[in-house]
């Protein structure tokens, strides 16, 4: 039997009707929904699934809704797999909420009231700055680095696959795409986002994390979850501290998938809206073997994935 690790997406992932076929289709699911809804005392559940697109994209909203329907799937396939059993699990920036809680070591409802508290304090640090993100395709990180240490912004996100997220004011991120341009970029995408996520522009919704973060009680877990700060698995002691360092820091997502490799993990299913992790790890570790579950057609594929590869 192979070790089976788990992943989670973070914002960007999110679509209209998100969840709502699952929900239609599974008691397991709709529960989480209904849940979810009782407990902010917000239609999370129509956004999720009815939209509009402006409301499901506005940071207050999609992170609650995307942590719900990772959770939501979460839920389905372990009553329909009740023998499914997972080792490790990572979640991309918000999806490290939603890794937590996976783990045991978070409660639903304290992890869902704080991503959606994560998400208000995001959207108002927007609001108040003016930032830009753009993703950069083909280049040296080394040079990248240089074009941030030059330019005054910051690497957002290293996802791998060659691709690396900078984010910064955005007088000075124009400034650094032209630069990352000129120093061997195949390509340079400005991204259309709220503001700089990831970056010191952030900094007043890290510190509002940590005081929401302050009083909510975590518990040990046999499961391991890397943190996307370090790319280690995280130690329970520091666990809040990394979660306030996330908002402002370098998401190290290659590096942490690596590690799960490194502990022996070859099987990975990501759980929640789209396939973007999934992609992203077979183009860092071709022999990974991978399958998103979010929607019921993905079932068959997990059965699939289940039987046949674990077993081989």
């Amino acid at each position: 039997m192979q070790k089976i690790a788990f992943l989670f997406p973070g914002q960007g992932a999110q679509y209209v009707g998100m969840g709502k076929m699952l929900a239609a289709e599974a008691k397991e699911a709709r529960e989480v929904f209904d849940r979810a809804n009782e407990i902010l005392g917000l239609d999370l559940k129509k956004i999720c699934f009815e939209g509009p697109v402006e409301e499901l994209t506005k940071t207050s909203w999609c992170q609650p809704a995307i942590y719900t329907h990772s959770l939501a799937a979460m839920a389905v396939l372990k009553n329909e797999f009740p023998h499914l059993q997972f080792e490790a699990c990572a979640g991309l920036s918000l999806g490290e909420f939603t890794a937590l809680v996976a783990a045991g070591i978070l409660d639903f409802e304290d992890g869902l009231k704080t991503v959606h508290q994560r998400g208000i304090f995001m959207q108002e640090a927007c609001e108040s700055t003016r930032g830009a993100m753009a993703a950069i395709l083909g280049a040296d990180p080394a040079a990248i680095e240089n074009v941030c240490h030059e330019t005054g912004v910051q690497i957002a996100n290293l996802n791998g696959a060659g691709q690396i997220v900078i984010s910064g004011d955005q007088e000075k991120m124009e400034k650094a795409a032209e630069l990352a341009k000129e120093r061997g970029a195949r390509k340079v995408t400005l991204l259309k986002v709220a503001g700089a996520y990831h970056s010191n522009l952030m900094k007043p919704a890290a510190d509002r994390l940590a005081t929401c973060l302050g009083p909510i009680q975590m518990k040990k877990s046999a499961i391991t979850v890397v943190a996307n700060v370090t790319a280690r698995p995280h130690e329970f002691e520091l666990i809040k501290d990394r979660l306030v360092e996330q908002v402002t820091s370098t998401v190290r997502w290659e590096k942490s998938v690596r590690v799960l490799i490194s502990l022996g993990f070859k099987h990975f299913i990501e759980a929640g809206p789209g396939e973007v992790l999934a992609g992203l790890m077979k183009r860092t570790d071709p022999a990974a073997k991978t399958v998103s579950f979010g929607k019921p057609e993905d079932l068959e594929k997990v059965r699939a994935f289940l039987t046949e590869p674990i077993a081989a």
